[in-house]
C-alpha cells in the first residue's frame, strides 16, 4: 500500500524518487561516452556503430518523451513511472551483457523506451505533489540541478567503473539505482491520472519518429555509402516527407502531438532551436573529448573522466547561479553568457594537437561547463514565456524533446566529420580529425548566443504574449477539477 501522506516528509519522498530516476537517465546519456573507445576495442566497432549506441538511445528517447507523457495522464502517472523503471533496468541489464554491437544497438533502444517514461512522467508527478508555486519552483529547480549534475559527472563516474570493473559495469551501475526508485515509487508515490488527458496521436508520432531516425541514419552512414548514392538520397527524402507529412497533419487534428501554433511565439521557438545547438555542442564536446583524451593522448578511461572534472565542477557551479539570474534578471543574460562561454571553449579547441597543453584543455573545459550550466534554467524559462499554465506542459515537454534531438545530430555530425582517421587503432591523425567538429560546437555556441539575444527581446515577447492568448482554452465548468489523484 503506498504512502499517502501529503506532509513536508512525504513531498520530499517522492522529490527524492523521482530525481533518482532523472539522474540515472541523465548519467545515461554522458557516461556510455567515455567507455566508447573500450567498446571499441572489445567489439571490434566501426565509428559509425559507435555513433549508434548512443543515438539509438536518444533518438528513441526524443520520440517517446510526448506520447509517454499524455499516456501516463491517461493511465495513471505511478503505473507508467514503475513500467519505465523496469523497462530500463531491463535494458542496462541486457546491455551489460551484450555479445556484439548489434545487441548492444537493439538493448539501448529497450533502456531508450524505458527512459521515456520516467522524466516526463517523474515531472508530471512532481507537479502534481507540489502544488504551492513557491514550493513547487524550489522542487523544480532541485530537479534542474540534478539534470546537470548527472550529465556533467558521467564521464567521471564511466572513467572510474571503465578502469575497475570494464566498460560493461556502466550500465550495470543503473540497477541499483532503479531498483531503489521502484520500492520508493510504490511505497510513497500516490497515483494520480489527468482529468481530461490528451488523445494519442499516433500518426504524428510515427512521422516524428520516422523523420528522426531517416535523417540521423542518412547522416551517419552519408560518408561510408556515399552521400549521392540511392539509399542516403532516398533517405533524405524519407525525412522530408515526414517533416512535409508533419506540417500538413498536425494543423488538421484537434489534440496534435505537436501543436504547431506554439512556433508562432519567437521565444517558444528559438528554445527549441537553443536547445538543439546546446546539446548537439555537448554531446559533440563528449564524444570528440573522449576519443582524444583516450585514443591520442593515451589517458586511461578514469584519467580521461577526471580531465573533464572541470566541466562537470562548473556545471555543478552555475546550474544554480543561473537559475538566480533568470529569476532576478530574465534568460537574456544568461543564455547570451552560456553561448559566448560555449564558442570560448570550442575557439581553445579548433587547433587541438596532439601535445596540446593542460592549462588550455582545463580553461576549454572550465569554459564549457559554465556555459552548459547557464543554459539549461533559461531554456524552460524561454519556453515557457507567455504561455497559458495549461500548456506549459506541453511546451516544458516539446523543449525536453528538443534537448534529445540535439544530442542525437551532435553525435551524428561530429562523429561524420572525422573521417577514415578513427580506423587506425594508434590515434595517428586523430586531434586534426576533430577541428571540423570544433568549428561546429563554436558555431552551435554562437547560435545560442544570437538566439538568446533575439528571442528575448520585446518584439519577441509580444509574439509570446499573442500566441499565448490564441493557446488560452476554454474554462472549464465550476467545480470540475484538474486532475484526479487516486491515492493507495
Amino acid at each position: 500500500m503506498a504512502f499517502s501522506g501529503t506532509g513536508r516528509h512525504g513531498k520530499l519522498l517522492v522529490l527524492f524518487t523521482c530525481c533518482l530516476s532523472l539522474f540515472i537517465v541523465g548519467l545515461d546519456n554522458t557516461i556510455l561516452n567515455v567507455a566508447l573507445p573500450s567498446i571499441r576495442g572489445d567489439l571490434n566497432a566501426s565509428v559509425s556503430q559507435l555513433q549508434w549506441t548512443i543515438d539509438a538511445y536518444t533518438l528513441v528517447l526524443a520520440s517517446l518523451l510526448m506520447v509517454a507523457g499524455s499516456t501516463a495522464d491517461r493511465i495513471g502517472r505511478r503505473r507508467v513511472f514503475q513500467t519505465g523503471l523496469v523497462l530500463f533496468a531491463a535494458g542496462s541489464a541486457l546491455c551489460g551483457l551484450a555479445p556484439g554491437l548489434g545487441w548492444l544497438i537493439a538493448f539501448r533502444v529497450v533502456q531508450a523506451v524505458g527512459g521515456s517514461m520516467l522524466n516526463p512522467v517523474a515531472m508530471s508527478i512532481i507537479t502534481n505533489t507540489f502544488t504551492e508555486p513557491r514550493e513547487r519552483a524550489r522542487a523544480i529547480g532541485v530537479w534542474g540541478a540534478v539534470v546537470g549534475i548527472a550529465m556533467a559527472l558521467g564521464p567521471v563516474v564511466g572513467g572510474a567503473l571503465v578502469d575497475s570493473a570494464g566498460w560493461r559495469s556502466v550500465f550495470w551501475i543503473n540497477l541499483p539505482v532503479a531498483l531503489a526508485a521502484l520500492v520508493l515509487s510504490a511505497l510513497y508515490v500516490p497515483e494520480s491520472k489527468a482529468a481530461h488527458p490528451r488523445r494519442a496521436d499516433p500518426v504524428g508520432q510515427s512521422l516524428v519518429f520516422a523523420f528522426l531516425l531517416s535523417l540521423a541514419y542518412a547522416i551517419i552512414e552519408g560518408r561510408a555509402a556515399g552521400w549521392s548514392s540511392p539509399l542516403i538520397l532516398a533517405l533524405f527524402a524519407l525525412a522530408a516527407g515526414c517533416l512535409t507529412g508533419l506540417l500538413y497533419w498536425s494543423p488538421r487534428r484537434a489534440e496534435p502531438l505537436i501543436d504547431l501554433r506554439f512556433f508562432r511565439s519567437v521565444p517558444f521557438a528559438g528554445s527549441t532551436v537553443i536547445a538543439v545547438c546546446t546539446f548537439a555542442s555537448m554531446s559533440g564536446f563528449l564524444f570528440l573529448n573522449t576519443l582524444y583524451l583516450q585514443d591520442a593522448r593515451g589517458y586511461s578511461p578514469t584519467e580521461a573522466g577526471l580531465r573533464t572534472l572541470p566541466m562537470a565542477l562548473m556545471t555543478v557551479v552555475f546550474s544554480p547561479i543561473s537559475g538566480r539570474l533568470v529569476g532576478r534578471v530574465g534568460p537574456r543574460v544568461p543564455l547570451i553568457a552560456a553561448g559566448l562561454a560555449i564558442a570560448a571553449s570550442a575557439a581553445l579547441l579548433v587547433g587541438l594537437a596532439d601535445d596540446t597543453s593542460t592549462v588550455r584543455m582545463v580553461a576549454a573545459y572550465s569554459l564549457f561547463g559554465i556555459g552548459f550550466g547557464l543554459v539549461n534554467a533559461p531554456i524552460t524559462n524561454t519556453a515557457v514565456s507567455g504561455m497559458p499554465r495549461a500548456q506549459a506542459g506541453v511546451a516544458s515537454a516539446i523543449a525536453s524533446t528538443s534537448r534529445q534531438v540535439g544530442q542525437s545530430f551532435g553525435v551524428a555530425v561530429v562523429g561524420t566529420t572525422m573521417g577514415s582517421v578513427l580506423s587506425d587503432p594508434g590515434g595517428a591523425g586523430l586531434a586534426a580529425a576533430t577541428h571540423t567538429g570544433w568549428w561546429i560546437v563554436l558555431g552551435c555556441g554562437v547560435s545560442v548566443a544570437g538566439l538568446g539575444m533575439l528571442t528575448t527581446g520585446r518584439w519577441a515577447l509580444r509574439t509570446a504574449e499573442r500566441t499565448g492568448a490564441e493557446l488560452m482554452p476554454a474554462a472549464p465548468p465550476a467545480g470540475t477539477p484538474r486532475t484526479t489523484d487516486v491515492r493507495q
